[in-house]
């Protein structure tokens, strides 16, 4: 008998279930901003869970790039520093803590390697914007992060002004919630919302007390009234001047590679431009793109190019065949239709004042713009939380003790070239840190 109570007791305590501990923080979002603030405070000994709504982390950040993913950029601070559009002096602090070089240095530590390209813009030698996403997910597993996929939050608890938890859905539909001290909302913004984003931050913010600065677009396609429109579709001009205008005064100038597609004007320039031109569109002003084909020519160099290209020609020689000779071979018919001369006419019966025309619409072809793209072809998102809200050096609200902020979620926004993305690197750090 007494052998077999002993067996009894000594199974007894064999079965007794630990007792889980609590966590110490909770992230909502496993974007770019999310992975850094999880990884950050797992690795200062943290317990961390990370609640994702999608089926994977970073959904975002693997078709960021067109698929490459421009991780961030390299200029020195105070060049990168005019790159950002909104909130640049709230931003330096988050910058200081965890710059472009730190960035760098983190992402070869976790096994990626990074070429530095023209415009100073950083890529994985790859050119798999997944070994990016990847990444980050291994900092966040290697240091011990819990992540719950197919999870969405529905509320940040809060007892008077304190955060004490995160009601969420689990992927079988059943509403839990999981006390916790500290909670890092990153869960982005509200472009490309098939990645999860969905601005979901913007309404738990705005239940807590927080202001949210209006969302628009940012980095989106500018769409054109310009007749020719439906036929530049595809083309890609490089080396370009573009300005833009709004209510005919000047407002911004750009050089660089210019596109056109089924949703608008595109490309480096009119990405840079379209912060500025959405908003003169909501206060609906009068927004126009004048562009430079040639900037390196000024107006009599061209008249002489031309002059020589067209002593070149045989008099039977079509002007279409002498604008082939100026631009690529796609904007040929769209510009001779903006001249309204036909491209079969003979080179030499072209008069000295169509050539004068020619001259001025190449070097300022006027694109009036109407609308832009819509959240869905957005890079990203303008707007969000106020910054004066939130404590630079902490990442914490200033009205809620134990919530911070990270990426998009932020009135944080930049221009193309892997700023963004940096935004989403410093602050997720510096909210990860959980400092005090």
């Amino acid at each position: 008998m007494t052998l077999i109570f002993i067996y009894c007791m000594e199974s007894t305590e064999i079965k007794q279930p630990a007792e889980r501990q609590p966590y110490d923080v909770i992230v909502v979002g496993a974007g770019a901003a999310g992975m850094m603030a999880a990884g950050t405070a797992a690795r200062s000994g943290k317990r961390v869970l990370l609640i994702e709504k999608m089926e994977k982390s970073g959904r975002k950040v693997r078709i960021s790039g067109k698929g490459r993913c421009n991780v961030t950029n390299a200029r020195p601070p105070e060049e990168f520093a005019q790159q950002i559009r909104t909130n640049a002096e709230f931003f330096a602090q988050a910058f200081a803590e965890f710059n472009n070089r730190a960035a760098i240095r983190f992402f070869e530590r976790q096994g990626v390697k990074l070429d530095i390209e023209r415009g100073d813009r950083v890529f994985p030698r790859s050119g798999k914007a997944w070994d990016i996403a990847n990444a980050l997910l291994e900092y966040c597993v290697d240091n011990g992060v819990r992540i719950m996929y197919d999870t969405c939050a529905t509320a940040v608890l809060t007892i008077g002004s304190r955060v004490y938890g995160v009601r969420y859905r689990n992927k079988r539909g059943f509403e839990r919630k999981e006390e916790c001290g500290q909670v890092i909302l990153t869960t982005g913004g509200v472009s490309y919302p098939a990645t999860g984003s969905t601005g979901d931050g913007y309404a738990f913010a705005a239940d807590l007390g927080h202001t949210i600065e209006p969302l628009r677009p940012s980095l989106t396609p500018l769409v054109s009234s310009h007749p020719q429109m439906k036929y530049l579709h595809g083309l890609l001009l490089r080396n370009v001047r573009a300005e833009l205008y709004v209510d005919n005064e000047l407002v911004r100038e750009e050089f660089g590679e210019l596109g056109f597609s089924e949703r608008g004007i595109e490309g480096a320039v009119a990405l840079r431009m379209s912060r500025d031109a959405v908003d003169a569109l909501i206060e609906q002003k009068r927004v126009k793109i004048v562009v430079d084909l040639k900037p390196g020519l000024t107006e009599e160099m061209l008249r002489d190019r031309i002059a020589r290209e067209r002593a070149e020609m045989a008099p039977t020689e079509f002007f279409g065949e002498l604008l082939r000779k100026l631009v690529p071979k796609a904007l040929v018919m769209p510009l001779a239709q903006e001249l309204d001369i036909h491209s079969k006419n003979y080179q030499s019966k072209v008069t000295d004042a169509e050539v004068g025309r020619l001259i001025r619409t190449l070097k300022g072809m006027t694109f009036p713009v109407t609308d832009y793209a819509p959240f869905e072809f957005a890079v990203t998102t303008a707007g969000g939380v106020r910054c004066d809200e939130v404590n630079p050096y902490t990442m914490e609200s200033r009205k809620v003790q134990g919530l911070y902020f990270a990426g998009e979620v932020l009135d944080l926004d930049a221009n193309t070239g892997g700023y963004n993305l940096q935004i989403a690197f410093s602050t997720g750090r510096l909210a990860g840190m959980l400092k005090k």
